[in-house]
């Protein structure tokens, strides 16, 4: 009974996430449009910290609570599935344009901050306050250049006929909070029942929690792509990996200093990889294609894998 109960969280939950991740894009996007912001700059900081607000609160709870593990976890294992699975399925389902900008400045800044959780967890076993500051100066310097961009490259966009700023707004706030809800619903249930069934931790965070932390991202990205809004769609992803490095870990470093267990060391690499990944089949033609989606959804079966098996 316990169980039915868990998996009927579950199906609430995604209904939550996909419905909020619609409403959340037709806001964000008017918003956009309305005030001449680029859909990648809106993509790359309100939709990436909306869709990541989630792994926030997931893994600041957990840091608190003791269990590492799912803090560092979901992190890692939530940029590994925003790469390979979501722009993985997202590519599949229709090819995304990518801008020079998040070609040449974005993804490489993805492949550094991750490479930077990197070194600071091997290092000596954990992220603590001093890491803390140092994402988050990164985080800051982020903002900059998001600010200089949006300023550089503000376009005249037609706003949406029809819809008050007011009503995007409510939009915008409803979209986030039934994303925020149908996520800590969907991660709550999906982590009972993986304990119901025995699994570990450290595979609970990596794959269960991370699945559904990942969910606004899938959900808003694939509705973005869906619209047209390629933009938005990329920005979402790479914004939302910037921020969970940054933002996230280093505020849960700060706050508590969060232990890296020797493990994430692989899985912290192949989630460097997927961003490399991810910036060679977009740096030839500045497109990311179906071949390149399937490539994706490929590599995250091989490590599905080494994770069942490890």
């Amino acid at each position: 009974m316990q169980m039915l109960i868990e998996l009927m969280l579950l199906v609430v939950g995604f209904v939550m996430l996909i419905k909020g991740a619609d409403i959340f894009v037709e806001g964000a996007a008017g918003i956009a449009a309305k005030f001449g912001i680029p859909q990648l700059v809106i993509g790359l900081t309100i939709v990436a910290m909306g869709t990541s607000a989630p792994e926030a609160a997931v893994s600041i709870t957990a840091a608190f609570k003791g269990t590492a593990d799912i803090t560092i976890g979901n992190v890692v294992g939530s940029n590994i599935m925003n790469v390979l699975v979501i722009l993985g399925v997202t590519a599949v389902i229709v090819a995304v344009s990518v801008r020079k900008s998040t070609v040449y400045c974005e993804i490489p800044f993805v492949i550094l901050v991750t490479a930077a959780l990197l070194a600071m967890g091997a290092l000596d076993g954990s992220v603590g306050r001093a890491d803390g500051v140092i994402l988050w100066v990164l985080f800051l310097v982020y903002l900059v250049y998001l600010f200089m961009m949006a300023r550089k490259n503000k376009e005249e966009e037609k706003a949406q006929a029809g819809r008050t700023t007011w009503l995007l707004t409510v939009f915008v706030v409803l979209g986030v909070a039934l994303i925020v809800a149908g996520a800590d619903m969907s991660v709550d249930a999906a982590s009972e029942i993986a304990r119901m069934i025995g699994l570990s931790e450290r595979f609970i965070g990596l794959t269960i929690v991370a699945f559904g932390t990942s969910l606004p991202e899938l959900c808003t990205s694939v509705v973005a792509a869906a619209k047209g809004k390629a933009d938005l769609a990329i920005g979402n992803i790479v914004g939302s990996n910037i921020f969970n490095v940054l933002f996230v870990v280093g505020t849960t470093a700060l706050i508590i200093p969060v232990p890296f267990n020797p493990a994430f060391i692989i899985d912290t690499a192949v989630a460097a990889g997927a961003a490399l990944l991810l910036w060679l089949c977009v740096l030839p033609k500045k497109k990311l294609a179906r071949p390149d989606g399937l490539v994706m959804l490929a590599g995250y079966a091989g490590y599905f894998v080494y994770l069942m098996i490890k």
